[in-house]
């Protein structure tokens, strides 16, 4: 269904490679990647098995069988090059953070509601088919009011003081690391599945490797090699943080983020609690979902799609007892956002986070970071959400 459309990736490092891999997976045609640099995007594609590397983003762009482009490249690159991307009438699906800031996550919000293209930014926790099967069910009243909302994302990869990676560098990343490189996904996830914006929040911040030996070398995320030479570089970003939530309908919440949790390699876990009922989830055991009740025996809800409501047979693959992780939720995304590329528009609640989700996430991330530096509660200010341009038509994707 998929193979019509002509797609791009911006970026050939971890997640960029694990884009490729989903949307060759889904039957999407890759057309190419762009790398950091023509010899780095080469010997990527070459390993990738790729057709081409394209040499610049202009080349890119000048390629007529591209209809989306997707940008996995460092944060500071995001604006910049998705900004070029909508302007030249291509569809985007851009990793998160969508800006560096609010004001250029607004300015991609403008540009894209008057361009009338599909446009999403990878938030891709979102689809695991649990996840989106507990979003239908609070939707429909399943635990009742929403009262308490808390849970952690905990990595061990920037542990060490020999740990590197650009999203240390605040003009490479952003202000906050641990929060806006993983904190985010928990912070969209919880507005998603309970159906309620954080509108308040108080966030205490950490940094405890406060001089890392940055390598002279490149350094792949994730990778464990390390450089025999390295600089001594202060740090200020956080490794971690503690915030307390408020929601939209009076419901409180707590969340832990650190990317120094020893033993920890990618644990998401929360539990909403509700008048009725509640439900807890952990990443690393992604098929069960904990059903929580006061007065009948608790429940484990197994991925299997003939369990599951419509939401959640949706983004399912596989059937019951058939594992489906991290990189399937890649694919489970990008068939929700497809669909909308074959249709020509995006459906009016997409189950996939928008740029006004993404950007609305960079203000919630305005707000803790706010909150650390002046030690108080703040509200998350929404006074000033961009309003669209006047949205113009686009068309079905055609057979090339």
């Amino acid at each position: 269904m998929f193979s019509r459309i002509g797609a791009a990736v911006i970026g050939t490092g971890f997640i960029g490679t694990v884009h490729v891999e989903a949307l060759r997976r889904i039957g999407v045609d890759v057309r190419g990647v762009l790398g950091s640099s023509p010899e780095r995007g080469a010997a990527r594609a070459a390993a990738l098995g790729v057709r081409q590397a394209y040499p610049s983003l202009d080349a890119l762009l000048a390629d007529p069988t591209v209809q989306v482009v997707h940008v996995t490249s460092p944060n500071q690159f995001h604006v910049p090059q998705t900004r070029r991307i909508l302007e030249a009438g291509r569809h985007v699906v851009c990793e998160k953070p969508l800006a560096m800031s609010a004001a250029g996550s607004a300015e991609l919000v403008r540009l894209a509601a008057g361009s009338g293209l599909v446009n999403a930014v990878n938030f891709n926790i979102r689809f695991y088919p649990l996840n989106q099967h507990l979003r239908a069910a609070i939707a429909d009243g399943a635990l009742g009011e929403i009262r308490l909302v808390t849970g952690h994302y905990l990595q061990d990869w920037l542990l060490h003081d020999t740990d590197w990676n650009w999203r240390l560098e605040p003009d490479q990343g952003g202000s906050l690391r641990a929060v806006g490189d993983i904190g985010s996904h928990w912070l969209d996830l919880m507005a998603f599945v309970s159906g309620q914006p954080v509108t308040a929040v108080m966030a205490d911040l950490a940094t405890f490797v406060d001089v890392r030996r940055m390598p002279t070398g490149s350094v792949e995320t994730f990778s464990t090699a390390r450089s025999a030479e390295t600089l001594a570089r202060p740090m200020a970003t956080e490794d971690a943080a503690t915030i307390l939530l408020r929601f939209a309908n009076g419901a409180r919440g707590l969340l832990a983020v650190s990317q120094v949790s020893p033993g920890r390699k990618n644990s998401l876990r929360y539990e909403i609690d509700g008048a009725g009922g509640a439900a807890a989830w952990d990443s690393e055991t992604p098929d069960h979902l904990w059903l929580g009740h006061r007065d009948r025996p608790n429940e484990i809800l197994q991925r299997d799609p003939a369990l599951m409501d419509e939401a959640g047979r949706r983004a399912a693959a596989l059937p019951g007892g058939h594992v489906e992780g991290f990189g399937d939720t890649f694919g489970a995304l990008f068939r929700a956002i497809y669909g909308d590329v074959l249709a020509g528009r995006m459906t009016d609640r997409p189950p996939y986070a928008t740029f006004a989700d993404g950007h609305d996430e960079m203000l919630v991330n305005d707000a803790i970071a706010e909150s650390a530096r002046v030690g108080r509660w703040v509200e998350v200010d929404r006074t000033a959400i961009p309003a669209p341009a006047a949205a113009r038509s686009t068309t079905e994707v055609t057979t090339r």
